[in-house]
């Protein structure tokens, strides 16, 4: 009797069992994934074949089987998709690979994301957009922050001319640290003896230079409420005593002019006229090492690349940045990175390639093989925004300047250095004058290399690095 009546609840207890595998089922087709809700809609016919099956056989030893097979089924497939949609976050987490000067000769996600626009060439409707408040850059100090570490070159033996841009955080716009006071103190001597050739707008431009000045004033104290306060009339520099009215007009001097006082970076700001081109219409261009801003004022971009003899321009990059400037929004900020060789020390204007005053300046007068102490690394950390109300392009040119004979006590650095030098072709090696300093940069970079293998450094593992997204540009 007693065996008769577990028998009879044993079907029972069956049809429990695929009621709670029916409630599994019914939270994975309530996911929006097909895969999942089209595997618990097969499940649940099995299930209901086997409910029928259930009320009207005592045999149910088969079909628990079954329903066991079932239930690990289900928990094997629900696992897999928790992983599949983890992973998928993850991935939309984590940040774009940077491509900087050298990369793959594929477009950038930076660039392939930006979307098409349909507005009229030279007219812009003034955007809604506002940049988020920049929180405090953590334990900065004017004195002890030391500049970032940008190394934005890569191992050959192929290098790619690409825009090379990366998505921009904007907490990180402008980027300042202890060499503050150095680079305000260069650009106040050059503004006062050369600012009528290195600071321009042109009247179109103005508001948008005004705008750019608005944009520092409320950025800055944000970003670095130890070195900059905001107050009614505009803003104070704290550590230079400093006071900039920026709201009565007209100004006490160019707004652009006012901007390159307040930080370390080179400013530009481009203006798309009726013709589609982008113009350099206003500019602070104190310390750009090799380019004069008398040279490039008025242009448009194709021209500003062009006179400069920059490598496949035409066949790489017109186009692609043409594009790029069209499409930038101002909620897309990016940066990129370059890098040069310069053989003396002066970070305002290589004297090296010539007078800053002459009428052409070349790699050509440079000193053939000067010794190492004299070569040094000069990168460049651009950013590229458009300003929401007049939509100019502004470029934030902020200049890395390290002696090479520092930069190669870091590890790994000589050889990648020496062998991204290598991997120039002819155009872009006569671009960055590796004729005048070549030899004598490789022999020193090869030995520092040597010393650091002998002491022993793993070959091959600051690639793997870099494949894992790690390091580059640093």
């Amino acid at each position: 009797m007693a065996s008769d009546s577990a028998t009879e609840a044993m079907p029972n207890r069956g049809i429990g069992y695929l009621s709670q595998l029916e409630r599994v089922l019914n939270s994975l087709s309530a996911s929006s994934k097909p895969y999942s809700s089209g595997m618990a809609s097969n499940t649940r016919s099995c299930v209901e074949a086997m409910k029928q099956h259930l009320s009207t056989t005592s045999n149910i030893r088969p079909l628990l089987y079954g329903i066991i097979f079932l239930l690990i089924a289900v928990y094997l497939t629900r696992q897999t998709i928790s992983k599949h949609v983890a992973l998928k976050r993850q991935r939309a987490a984590s940040p774009t690979a940077p491509g900087l000067e050298k990369g793959a000769p594929s477009s950038s996600s930076a660039v392939s994301k930006l979307k098409p626009t349909s507005r009229p060439p030279g007219q812009w409707t003034p955007s809604s957009f506002r940049r988020p408040a920049a929180t405090p850059y953590p334990n900065w100090s004017v004195h002890d922050t030391p500049p970032l570490p940008y190394r934005p070159f890569r191992y050959g033996p192929k290098y790619f001319v690409t825009m090379g841009l990366r998505s921009m955080k904007w907490d990180e716009w402008i980027e300042l640290d202890n060499q503050y006071l150095r680079f305000h103190a260069d650009k106040a001597r050059r503004i006062a003896t050369r600012g009528s050739k290195c600071c321009m707008t042109a009247p179109e431009a103005l508001p948008a230079a005004h705008e750019l000045l608005e944009e520092l004033t409320d950025y800055l104290p944000q970003r670095y409420p130890s070195l900059f306060r905001r107050t009614a009339t505009g803003i104070d520099n704290l550590l230079t005593g400093e006071s900039f009215n920026t709201t009565d007009l007209p100004l006490a001097e160019d707004p652009i002019t006012i901007c390159a006082r307040l930080v370390q970076d080179d400013l530009a700001l481009m203006l798309e006229r009726p013709d589609g081109q982008y113009y350099l219409l206003s500019g602070a261009i104190l310390l750009a090492g090799f380019w004069r801003l008398t040279d490039k004022f008025g242009m448009p971009l194709s021209e500003i690349h062009t006179s400069g003899s920059v490598p496949q321009f035409r066949s790489k990059l017109e186009k692609g940045m043409l594009n790029f400037f069209r499409r930038l929004r101002p909620e897309e900020p990016v940066l990129r990175n370059n890098y040069f060789l310069q053989v003396d020390d002066d970070l305002a204007w290589s004297h090296s390639i010539g007078d800053e005053d002459s009428d052409s300046v070349s790699w050509s007068t440079a000193q053939k093989n000067k010794a190492i102490e004299h070569h040094y690394f000069r990168s460049e950390r651009q950013s590229l925004r458009r300003l929401p109300r007049t939509g100019a392009v502004v470029f934030t040119i902020r200049t890395y300047f390290v002696p090479v004979t520092e930069l190669a006590e870091e590890e790994y650095v000589p050889g990648r250095l020496a062998s991204a030098v290598r991997s120039w072709g002819e155009d872009v090696a006569k671009y960055k004058g590796r004729e005048r300093y070549g030899e004598v940069l490789l022999e020193f970079l090869d030995r520092k290399h040597a010393e650091q293998v002998e002491r022993g450094l793993v070959l091959g593992r600051e690639e793997e690095e870099e494949k894992k997204g790690k390091g580059y540009p640093y």
